[in-house]
């Protein structure tokens, strides 16, 4: 190697060794590699009562999964016009929250129960600009606050007190919305969120397009600038796979919720099948992390 092209070489090496060192010092995160989430099994999801959504809960001890469909909303609910119920989650304590919505209105509702048992609802009026859709329900792993989000196109969470939780709610008031998380790029038709981590969420989208990150329905990962709360806080969208399209039909599928369970480190995503087959083959994926 010439003299010259030595010591460009070495002017290039010490820089990015300086760069390094400067990294280090002021305490900057080291980049983020993807997750690779492999698949280890699935179980049939009943079109009627496990078709919206699924959540897993830690209290009362030994309770069983939980999960949301069609068939699994109360008479008295849907008879008031909250006709749709999205993907549930349960707060470390054993609150097990559902996110309700109507055809129509300027409302949207939360369906608790504590863990004594007993039910209560929470109703959100609707701030300027935001849809309608109730799609699904987060609880941040610190308990008082929880994500919500939209249908279509965004570019944002939302960021609730969780009702039951937060001590600043009650069934008869209003559930205000606090702040919002700011993705850093567009995300499309997100069935479900859930925490694997204070500042860390694995979402299903059920994108048909594929023009976002390259893929249809996609599974993805959310890394918040900071625990939500009453201020807003970033989030930085990566996609990490597409989830399972196989049925004995061909057609449409639909991603529906996700649920990471911290205790055995699984994560659960429904994907109900195409036409006909929906009854006979739709699937609830179970994934770890290799």
């Amino acid at each position: 190697m010439p003299l010259r092209a030595r010591q460009r070489c070495h002017a290039l090496m010490a820089g990015l060794v300086a760069l390094a060192a400067a990294a280090v010092l002021s305490g900057a995160p080291p980049a983020l590699a993807a997750d690779t989430w492999t698949e280890v099994g699935s179980d049939r999801a009943d079109p009627l009562t496990e078709s919206q959504g699924l959540t897993s809960v830690e209290v009362p001890a030994n309770s069983p999964n939980r999960y949301t469909g069609i068939g699994t909303i109360p008479i008295g609910v849907s008879s008031r016009g909250w006709n749709h119920v999205g993907d549930p989650d349960a707060s470390y304590d054993g609150h097990y929250i559902e996110p309700y919505q109507a055809d129509s209105g300027s409302a949207k509702m939360f369906r608790v129960q504590a863990p004594g048992g007993s039910w209560s609802e929470y109703v959100h009026t609707l701030a300027g600009g935001e849809a309608l859709n109730n799609s699904w329900v987060a609880v941040a792993p610190g308990g008082r606050w929880m994500l919500a989000g939209e249908w279509g196109t965004m570019n944002r969470l939302l960021v609730f007190p969780t009702p039951g939780v937060n001590p600043a709610t009650s069934p008869s008031a209003n559930l205000p919305l606090a702040s919002t998380v700011r993705l850093d790029r567009g995300v499309r038709d997100v069935q479900g969120c859930d925490f694997s981590g204070p500042t860390t969420l694995l979402c299903s989208s059920d994108d048909p397009a594929g023009t976002l990150f390259g893929m249809t329905k996609p599974l993805l990962r959310i890394d918040l600038s900071a625990e939500p709360g009453a201020s807003d806080v970033d989030g930085k969208v990566t996609a990490l796979r597409q989830l399972p399209l196989r049925s004995g039909c061909s057609g449409t599928f639909e991603t529906e919720g996700v649920d990471f369970d911290r205790r055995t480190g699984t994560l659960r995503v429904i994907v109900l099948s195409p036409g006909f087959c929906v009854l006979t083959d739709s699937k609830t994926y179970r994934f770890t992390r290799n």
